[in-house]
């Protein structure tokens, strides 16, 4: 483990319910993170998604991936400081080639692996994908940008 779910509230601006990601578990500045959540049958969105077939939402993996990726984003900026680091946010600039594959439940470990397509400035192309049990269970391409808040 790399970064745990205090740690990873340090980088990102989100928090619960809407914090998707639980740990880090690899990291190679500016290439690739490897991360995951786990599914658990009391995430609020089973309360309406769905009460008799609970299915963890396509979008909620999306946004997942993309806050991994934006943990990327910020440590592979070495020369940020936590100070600067708190000042910045990313957001989100595009979804391409987005594909769901296989249903998420409850119980499933979703593990995301991001992989760094492109970088310029504080513009970052990304390849995300999804797995359960070794399985590719969403994909997408991802762009997103560091701004000031």
């Amino acid at each position: 483990m790399l970064y745990n779910v205090v740690e990873i509230q340090k980088i990102l601006p989100h928090r619960y319910p809407f914090l998707l990601v639980d740990r880090i578990t690899e990291l190679t500045s500016g290439e690739s993170i490897e991360a995951f959540k786990n599914i658990s049958i009391s995430e609020p969105v089973f309360q309406g998604h769905f009460p008799d077939h609970p299915i963890y939402p396509g979008v909620m993996i999306l946004e997942g991936m993309a806050q991994a990726g934006g943990v990327l984003a910020f440590k592979s900026m070495d020369e940020m400081s936590q100070e600067e680091i708190d000042k910045k946010v990313v957001y989100f600039m595009s979804i391409d080639k987005a594909k769901f594959r296989v249903p998420v439940t409850p119980g499933d470990q979703l593990i995301y692996k991001i992989n760094v397509m492109k970088q310029k400035g504080s513009v970052w192309q990304l390849e995300a994908k999804a797995y359960v049990d070794g399985k590719v269970v969403a994909q997408a391409e991802l762009k997103a940008m560091i701004v000031d808040k």
